[in-house]
């Protein structure tokens, strides 16, 4: 379960730079949840996935992960309960190490890291396995160096390293806006199958309003540092895009055009 309460975050308080990106945000995602995040460029959808992941502090407010208190972690002590894939795939793997290595670290989340963390055989055979899963050949493809990997291929060992080991919270920051269509669509459908397989609580930022209809059971809609539309369930899942646009509208008091091109 992932609590958030009443969260804020202002950048360069008392500048003319001043920023409030969140404005008493609460939130509670079951165990199980999907949730799908969808707003504007600023309206802080970015800026709340870094607050829960601890990348700076925020303001005042909330937030627990499983019961924890996360408030004030370190980003570094929050990595054990959660799973992370970036936008860019450069990010979330090391480019010079060897797949089955970034999975080998990545199996041991949580945990610390002692002499023999690299590889066994029954472990091998278990990354051979996840990789197969994938249907990208990378499982024939252990020693390569994740660099070497296309945009889609590197998101996609992304999003089994955040997997891997089975994370409290799954945080997902617009991880197909950097890949082709044909790409983002193959990583947005290995993506649901992860997530309902082992019923991960997730977060999922995507611009796409089809892709916030068609993927999870709630769908949460920001503006300007604030949620204005929180959508569940069966409401969701009869939900079509000119509704969508009225409900923010409704809550927004403005549809962007940003927002009617998603």
């Amino acid at each position: 379960m992932l609590k958030i309460e009443n969260i804020h975050k202002t950048f360069f308080p008392g500048s003319v730079n001043e920023k409030r990106a969140l404005q008493g945000v609460s939130l509670t995602l079951n165990d199980g949840d999907f949730a799908t995040v969808i707003g504007s460029n600023g309206a802080g959808k970015s800026t709340l996935l870094n607050a829960i992941a601890g990348a700076f502090p925020i303001d005042q407010g909330r937030i627990s992960i499983d019961g924890v208190d996360v408030s004030h972690m370190p980003e570094y002590e929050r990595a054990k309960y959660i799973g992370r894939v970036f936008q860019d795939p450069m990010k979330g793997t090391a480019g010079k190490m060897m797949i089955e290595e970034n999975l080998a670290l990545a199996s041991w989340r949580g945990r610390r890291l002692g002499l023999n963390w690299s590889f066994k055989a029954e472990r091998t055979a278990q990354f051979k396995e996840a990789l197969k899963e994938l249907d990208l050949g990378l499982e024939d493809r252990m020693s390569a160096h994740v660099g070497l990997l296309s945009g889609g291929q590197r998101q996609a060992v992304t999003l089994l390293m955040a997997t891997l080991v089975k994370p409290k919270l799954l945080l997902l920051d617009e991880h197909t806006a950097a890949l082709d269509p044909k790409t983002a669509e193959k990583v947005l459908r290995l993506t649901e199958r992860l997530v309902n397989a082992d019923r991960l609580t997730t977060l999922m930022i995507t611009h796409n309003m089809r892709d916030a209809l068609r993927f999870g059971n709630r769908l949460i809609m920001m503006h300007q540092g604030r949620i204005v539309v929180d959508v569940k369930a069966e409401e969701k899942a009869n939900l079509t895009v000119p509704d969508l646009l009225g409900l923010f509208e409704k809550g927004a008091g403005v549809v962007t055009d940003e927002m009617l091109l998603s």
